[in-house]
């Protein structure tokens, strides 16, 4: 199985509308577990990969609840903390039939805020081989930012693959000043960097995936994969620009969770050896598979299921 993939983050109980409208006037919700970096973890453990999770959760119904999502899940909980002084963070999301579902956090001041680079320091990273971040666990408090920083720090001297999504939050940043500089000071500290093209307006000043990719690569990113919707990927590896056609499905009834599922392609193609073409081809199909379903992780694959929608299903064209 190899060392395995790290990842660090704040998970969130779910709240799902079981019926359309605003948020304030629907009648009842359904439970889950969200969160980007949870969904990464889902669908690499569901691949067949050791999988491991860093998060802070307090000592309380969602705390619960995601501790065991995570273990029937597969991930390995052994970087788990937990804390009696804070609560767990949930959130809502309305249900839609078209469009971008309404999301309402309550996370400020939860637990996995107050992770901190003291919590990363006892970590032994030798363990892993690779580690996934994104932008959303360094903009919930100043504390996160420095557990970030010495993950980055610690996982160089581990010598691990850093892959690393921009997943823009702008709400929960300071200011987009803050939010713009940090994240691409940590992009240009990555191997692998995962924007999409929309976020490339905010951080880069260009929605145009060929101009994305050269930003990163100049800030020192070593690879940088632009997503760019249904149509795929376009990516830079070196001084070699390629695009990846993404994958025709009939209908997209959640597009949440989709960059997860690419993300999740592409790091445990790599992860097994796949030539960045084919890790990315994954990770297009994994995307196009979490549209077709309205939970944030349910759709992730098995390797059967993922061969099997790879096989059959027609792919776009650049």
């Amino acid at each position: 199985m190899g060392k395995g993939l790290m990842l660090a983050g704040e998970p969130m109980g779910l709240l799902i509308a079981q019926s359309e409208g605003s948020l304030d006037s629907v009648e009842g919700y359904s439970l889950a577990v969200a969160g980007a970096e949870f969904n990464v973890a889902t669908g690499s453990a569901r691949l067949g990969h050791k999988t491991a999770y860093l998060t802070k959760l307090g000592d309380d119904p969602f705390g619960k609840l995601i501790a065991r999502t995570l273990r029937n899940n597969g991930i390995m909980d052994d970087l788990v903390l937990y804390t009696k002084e804070r609560t767990t963070g949930f959130m809502l999301k309305s249900k839609v039939s078209k469009g971008d579902p309404e999301i309402f956090y309550f996370r400020k001041g939860s637990a996995a805020s107050t992770l901190s680079a003291e919590d990363v320091e006892k970590i032994d990273f030798t363990q892993f081989s690779h580690i996934h971040l994104t932008g959303i666990l360094p903009a919930l408090t100043d504390s996160t930012r420095e557990a970030v920083k010495m993950m980055l720090k610690k996982a160089r001297e581990a010598n691990l693959f850093v892959s690393f999504d921009p997943n823009l939050r702008p709400q929960l940043w300071p200011s987009r000043e803050v939010m713009v500089s940090y994240i691409n000071d940590l992009a240009s500290q990555a191997d692998l960097v995962l924007p999409g093209n929309g976020e490339g307006d905010i951080l880069c000043g260009t929605t145009d995936a060929h101009e994305i990719n050269k930003f990163y690569r100049n800030l020192g990113a070593k690879t940088v994969v632009t997503k760019v919707g249904p149509k795929g990927a376009v990516c830079l590896d070196g001084d070699r620009e390629f695009s990846v056609p993404g994958f025709i499905i009939d209908k997209v009834v959640d597009t949440v969770g989709a960059g997860d599922g690419f993300a999740c392609g592409v790091i445990t193609g790599l992860m097994e050896g796949l030539p960045l073409e084919k890790a990315v081809e994954r990770g297009c199909a994994i995307g196009a598979i979490q549209c077709t379903f309205a939970g944030d992780n349910e759709g992730l694959p098995t390797p059967e299921q993922l061969k099997q929608f790879m096989d059959s299903h027609k792919r776009t064209s650049f």
